[in-house]
């Protein structure tokens, strides 16, 4: 199965709403990248992905990418600089958790959806949404990668 077909139009489209409603009343962005295989090491890939999809121009550096990798079974979460200084490496290991115990159940898109809007909460608390300097970005859609 390839990477743009993992997720049924209904469940992308789930997945895309968490990123939008997420991201309503902050300056954070939210990506998610779903691949088929990861070749190396899920970090240095998942570090590749963020920076090929320009989530390191963030203007506050508050980028957070979701990498899942389907047929190697591989998830990563990625928080940018400025994100991360404000919640630390325990936000991500829970968030991760709770999300890898979702996919077990099979329940892919839901886990990812309840994570992604649990990033938006960080990232409102931490970088409120200003009205008359923030803009959208960076892309809400998923981007796939059939390699």
């Amino acid at each position: 199965m390839d990477a743009d077909t993992f997720f049924t139009l209904e469940q992308q489209e789930k997945i895309v709403a968490a990123i939008k409603e997420a991201e309503k009343n902050t300056s954070g962005e939210i990506r998610v990248h779903v691949e088929k295989k990861c070749a190396y090491d899920v970090r240095k890939r998942a570090a590749k992905v963020f920076t090929k999809l320009k989530m390191h121009k963030t203007e506050l550096r508050n980028g957070i990418l979701f990498y899942i990798a389907t047929e190697s079974h591989t998830f990563f979460l990625a928080g940018d600089k400025g994100i991360h200084e404000k919640v630390g490496q325990d936000f991500w290991e829970k968030v991760k958790d709770k999300t890898i115990a979702h996919f077990k159940e099979g329940k892919i898109a839901e886990g990812l959806a309840e994570a992604i809007l649990e990033c938006g909460d960080q990232l409102k608390k931490h970088f409120p949404y200003n009205s008359a300097t923030d803009t959208n970005e960076l892309s809400d859609e998923i981007s796939f990668n059939n390699n």
